[in-house]
C-alpha cells in the first residue's frame, strides 16, 4: 500500500526532474536577447521555472505534517495498484516495442494484451479487434493520409 504522502513527495520530485531537465535543455539552446529577438530557449526555461516552483510547493505540502490530503494514511491499496499496474504495463511495453517490431505488430499486442487478458473480453473478440485496430491505422495512416508509421528495426532487417 502507499500512502498519500509518499504519493506526493514522489510525484513532486517526478515533475521536479522533469523540470529541471527542461531547464538544462532550455539553457543549452539559449535563453535571452540576441540581434533576432528571443533566444529559442527563453520560452521554454520560464516553463521550466514554473514547474520546478510548483513542485518544490507540492513537495513541502506533501512532506509538511497539516490538515493537507498528504495526512491520508492509505492513497492505492494493493488492488488499485494492480489494476494500475495493468494499465501502465501493457503501455510501457507498446512504447518500448515500437521501435523494435513497428506500430502495427505492437498495436495489435497492446490490444489483445488489455483485451484479453484481464478478461474483460472474450479471446476470440480480443483477437479479431486485434487484428483490425492495425489494418484500421494502416489504411488511414498510410493509405488516407499518406503518413507512414514506424515499421521497426524487424521491417528495416528484411528491407520492407
Amino acid at each position: 500500500m502507499i500512502s498519500r504522502r509518499a504519493l506526493e513527495i514522489a510525484t513532486a520530485i517526478l515533475t521536479g526532474s522533469f523540470g529541471v531537465a527542461v531547464l538544462v535543455s532550455s539553457i543549452d539552446n539559449g535563453i535571452g536577447w540576441t540581434a533576432a529577438g528571443v533566444d529559442a530557449g527563453t520560452f521554454p526555461f520560464v516553463i521550466g521555472v514554473i514547474i520546478v516552483v510548483g513542485s518544490l510547493y507540492n513537495l513541502a505540502r506533501g512532506y509538511l505534517p497539516g490538515g493537507t490530503l498528504a495526512s491520508v494514511p492509505v492513497a492505492i491499496t494493493a488492488i488499485e495498484l494492480r489494476r494500475l499496474a495493468g494499465l501502465f504495463v501493457p503501455a510501457a511495453l507498446f512504447v518500448a516495442l515500437i521501435p523494435i517490431v513497428g506500430m502495427y505488430p505492437a498495436s495489435a499486442g497492446y490490444v489483445f494484451t488489455v483485451l484479453a487478458l484481464p478478461g474483460h473480453q472474450s479471446l476470440l473478440r480480443s483477437l479479431v479487434m486485434a487484428l483490425a485496430t492495425p489494418l484500421a491505422l494502416y489504411v488511414v495512416f498510410e493509405r488516407l493520409f499518406q503518413v507512414t508509421l514506424p515499421h521497426g528495426a524487424f521491417a528495416a532487417a528484411f528491407g520492407l
